[in-house]
């Protein structure tokens, strides 16, 4: 659960460039968890997460739109507005 948001941001990233490939526009994405679990020494990590109130509304912005979905670079993408919370430290689990 700990790391959803980071899943949730890169399958958001991804669709944005198979769409602007196709000449499409994506507008929602729609996440379906399978294997979802949570570790017991993760329990108050993952409450601490969600009692959290989101900030800011970051904007991805993709200024040129190469040739092939394998010639972007990492100066292709813009996160606007993005306000990171502090980082919480997950201990792996055992």
């Amino acid at each position: 659960m700990t790391g959803k948001a980071f899943n949730v941001f890169e399958a958001a990233l991804l669709t944005r460039m198979v769409a602007e490939q196709a000449d499409l526009y994506a507008q929602e994405l729609v996440w379906t968890g399978g294997d979802v679990h949570l570790y017991l020494n993760h329990a108050d990590l993952v409450e601490q997460q969600l009692s959290r109130e989101p900030e800011g509304a970051p904007k991805l912005r993709i200024p040129r739109r190469p040739d092939s979905i394998f010639d972007y670079k990492f100066e292709d993408f813009t996160v606007e507005a993005y306000a990171p919370q502090a980082h919480i430290a997950a201990p792996v689990a055992v």
